[in-house]
């Protein structure tokens, strides 16, 4: 293992609006990034502060909402592990996690409950206090649905792959998530988790974190980087559905996210760019130059790695909710 970087790696997604040569400095950055490191800042990816401004305002006027407001919408009622959740009613790794977040989702019809993953399909929880919010995360799902697909292509493309590879896997349902998560201040002597270590089970997480505010580490050979957040960037990282994909050559990074100090707070929006439920991720054909450095899919009894997006993502939730699963799925806990 090498030494750790000071900071996560930056990758200029400007360059694809240059040249052939820019192109593909940014693929082999993209790729060097990931393979290296699974995390990685990515700036040029033209939305606007505006934009994002209008996101960060909203999340504040929901966490700032009556606490009946909010338990209105709360994950509690739903089946599809869709609305809002209270301080210490998430866990990771079996502890709890010192936040509060509302989660969205993409929103189909259910085709069924078997496999027991189609069950997380289904309807949204919208707070009736906050109107606005819908058109705001709806319009926040599509300028991210476009810039995850648009990573996609280039990362098949710098495997050594055919562009479109990975298309069909998101052609249809694909499974984006979004979380508004607000994390109090704690003090300095109480437990410092914010979220707990753990990695995405999806293909993508887009995250960006509200400017100024720290918290969130990247494990790092036996050590952790600090990854606070930089100016216009999102903070990007490959989940487990990629290592999948790639025979272990990009690896799903552990991260943790560590409570802000006493009377600060910390707002975050992470996206999660992720295929239909059904969906099997393609085992791409490396070029011998990677395969050589592809080591394989992690191998945890407690957290096996399926291709089928689905299989992760119901055992994710499962784990981080608890009290959702033992009411809505006794049958799957």
């Amino acid at each position: 293992m090498t030494q750790a970087p000071a900071t996560l790696p930056v990758v200029d997604m400007s360059l694809l609006d240059g040249d052939e040569a820019d192109r593909a400095a940014f693929r082999d950055a993209l790729r060097t990034a990931t393979h290296e490191v699974g995390f990685f800042y990515l700036v040029g990816h033209g939305i606007s502060r505006e934009v994002r401004d209008r996101l960060f305002t909203t999340a504040r006027e929901f966490f700032a909402l009556p606490d009946d407001a909010k338990f209105d919408v709360e994950m509690l009622k739903s089946p599809h592990f869709r609305g809002y959740t209270r301080f210490g009613g998430e866990y990771t790794a079996g502890s709890v996690d010192w936040r509060e977040q509302i989660d969205l989702a993409a929103e189909y019809e259910p085709l069924g409950d078997q496999p027991a993953y189609l069950r997380l399909d289904g309807p949204n929880l919208w707070p009736t206090a906050l109107p606005g919010l819908r058109a705001v995360i709806t319009d926040w799902q599509e300028r991210c649905s476009a810039l995850g697909l648009r990573l996609m292509r280039e990362w098949a493309v710098s495997l050594g792959s055919s562009r479109d590879v990975f298309d069909p896997a998101f052609a249809q349902r694909p499974s984006t998530l979004i979380k508004l998560v607000r994390y109090p201040g704690r003090e300095e002597s109480a437990d410092r988790q914010g979220v707990g270590a753990h990695k995405d089970p999806g293909v993508l997480t887009l995250l960006l974190v509200e400017p100024g505010k720290g918290g969130l580490q990247v494990q790092y050979g036996d050590g952790w980087i600090d990854a606070p957040p930089i100016e216009d960037a999102f903070v990007v990282n490959i989940g487990e559905a990629m290592e999948f994909a790639t025979d272990g050559y990009l690896k799903a990074t552990m991260h943790r996210v560590e409570s802000p100090k006493p009377g600060t707070e910390r707002l975050s929006v992470p996206f999660f760019f992720n295929p239909a439920l059904s969906a099997t991720m393609p085992r791409l054909e490396l070029p011998p130059e990677f395969a050589a450095e592809a080591d394989g899919v992690t191998e945890d009894p407690a957290n096996p790695i399926s291709g089928t997006f689905g299989d992760n993502i119901l055992k994710a939730r499962l784990r981080a909710h608890p009290d959702v699963a033992a009411r809505h799925h006794p049958d799957l806990v």
